[in-house]
């Protein structure tokens, strides 16, 4: 048994269960795996997941990924929080392979996080790879530490936005984008 899954077991213990029940004998280990899963993000970076590639491209004009599904750990109370990311670019002489924008995304999701710090990685990440004219990121998530304790709404949701470049600098950038991002809903 490793460490982890010891902790695992006197925490179970220390909340009164018995751990050598038939449900509870295996759980130090799967509780294990699925933390590390979770958590795999801190083992990757967003210069690592996207690699090579990068192509080099004259395309001038905003690239909008939406919709892209993420489930991270709340760094609070370690419980889920997940939703959809909207991410665009607009690039300066170079593009990205569309998936990687999503895989960026997930080395972020995948720690234990806030929202508003999540945000802010992803943009300043996408930035510094692809050092392009601007870039908007959006987060819509559902936080299962105010669905399922606390306050208890589960139909709130938290929006969160950082815009960088001309995101930030030009009103019609950041106005085409958010309208790009709730088109047709």
């Amino acid at each position: 048994m490793t460490d982890v899954q010891e902790r695992i077991r006197g925490i179970l213990s220390a909340l009164g269960e018995d751990t050598n029940r038939d449900g509870l004998q295996k759980t130090p280990e799967r509780v294990e795996k699925s933390l590390r899963f979770l958590t795999q993000g801190y083992e990757q970076s967003a210069s690592g997941v996207i690699g090579e590639a990068l192509f080099e491209e004259t395309h001038h004009n905003m690239v909008v990924v939406r919709d892209i599904e993420f489930y991270s750990l709340c760094e609070h109370h370690m419980l889920p929080f997940f939703g959809k990311a909207h991410v665009a670019y607009i690039p300066s002489g170079r593009i990205v392979g569309l998936s990687k924008m999503a895989r960026v995304v997930d080395v972020f999701a995948r720690r234990l996080q806030v929202q508003e710090r999540m945000t802010d990685q992803i943009a300043d990440a996408l930035s510094a790879e692809l050092q392009p004219r601007g870039v908007g990121v959006v987060l819509e998530a559902a936080h299962f530490c105010m669905m399922m304790r606390g306050v208890q709404k589960q139909g709130s949701q938290t929006v969160t936005s950082a815009m960088r470049g001309a995101f930030l600098d030009d009103q019609r950038t950041r106005e085409e984008f958010f309208q790009l991002v709730h088109a047709s809903r």
